[in-house]
């Protein structure tokens, strides 16, 4: 065979292979009735369109990323992508291939978007899913090799939002859970995360988060319950908090209070703010690259959450 043929099906193999892994594998996060459902509407369809946004979800999914078999260091993130509780985007996969390479092995949650069309509490129905993916982990923890007190949550915008709120009401447990299983996340990673309900954190686009998940007149019960930073204990997950200090579409003030609750109640954090980037940037920051990336996975290590082998 010719050098020139070898090294061409060489490579061909080898993007075979990065295709195959960046697909992931697909499974329905519920094998049975989905708790807080109605009957979907013929019309309602899921749709991802050629920007990469997912709608219309009413079957939620966990897709697993394994890294490199013998590189599992038995750490474990369930990515919630972000979309303002209008759309999910689809960004875990990118994630994915940043943490896999570290030894993490990764699930990204495609969860539900609140709607009166397919829930009956559409202000439950994304927490409910976040608490069955870290349930449907934990459970298959054996499976995946990982270790059940190092499986954490990495949260993107409202995807953040979706984790906090996780991670500080662990007495609001929404899903069957007979067998008792542990739905704290042992760490959180939160990129430029929506935190806070309040006020005075409150721009154009978090009003329109806030009035997808709870409605254009939401009781102050509600934003209360759903304003993260006024619900931390000594119980909350140890936390890396990422943000651009001039983010127009969530305000840094989101991780600032967040970061000060955790501090008061003597949870590890840290909290990185950067002086630009805006909103978005994942790991392609446009000055920094990802370079908060290698940040993120050395606070993981410092804290006990596996390293690469």
């Amino acid at each position: 065979m010719k050098t020139g043929t070898l090294i061409a099906i060489t490579i061909l193999f080898s993007f075979s292979q990065i295709n195959s892994f960046a697909q992931g594998k697909v499974i329905p996060l519920y094998s049975g009735e989905i708790p807080n459902s109605k009957k979907t509407p013929a019309h309602y369809q899921e749709v991802l369109d050629t920007n990469g946004l997912y709608t219309k979800i009413s079957i939620p999914t966990i897709t697993v990323y394994t890294p490199e078999k013998g590189k599992e260091n038995g750490t474990a993130v369930i990515i919630l992508p972000s979309g303002g509780y209008r759309v999910v985007v689809d960004e875990g996969g990118d994630f994915a291939k940043a943490f896999i390479s570290k030894g993490i092995t990764v699930f990204v949650l495609k969860y539900r978007l609140p709607s009166d069309e397919i829930m009956q509490d559409k202000t439950t129905g994304p927490l409910q899913d976040a608490q069955m993916a870290i349930q449907w982990v934990r459970m298959n923890a054996k499976k995946y090799k990982l270790d059940t007190d190092k499986i954490g949550f990495v949260g993107v915008s409202a995807g953040g939002h979706i984790a906090s709120t996780a991670a500080t009401h662990l007495n609001t447990v929404l899903i069957d859970n007979k067998e008792k299983i542990n739905l704290r996340p042992d760490f959180l990673v939160l990129i430029y995360p929506v935190i806070s309900f309040t006020k005075a954190t409150i721009s154009e686009a978090t009003t329109r988060t806030v009035a997808n998940l709870l409605g254009t007149n939401p009781s102050e019960d509600s934003l209360n319950f759903f304003s993260n930073e006024k619900h931390v204990t000594a119980n909350t997950p140890p936390t890396f908090l990422l943000h651009a200090g001039d983010d127009e579409r969530v305000y840094v003030e989101h991780s600032i209070l967040f970061y000060q609750a955790l501090q008061k109640a003597k949870v590890k954090s840290e909290l990185h703010i950067l002086q630009n980037g805006g909103h978005g940037f994942a790991l392609e920051h446009p000055t920094r690259a990802d370079k908060w990336f290698s940040w993120c996975i050395e606070w993981l290590h410092e804290n006990g959450f596996g390293s690469q082998k």
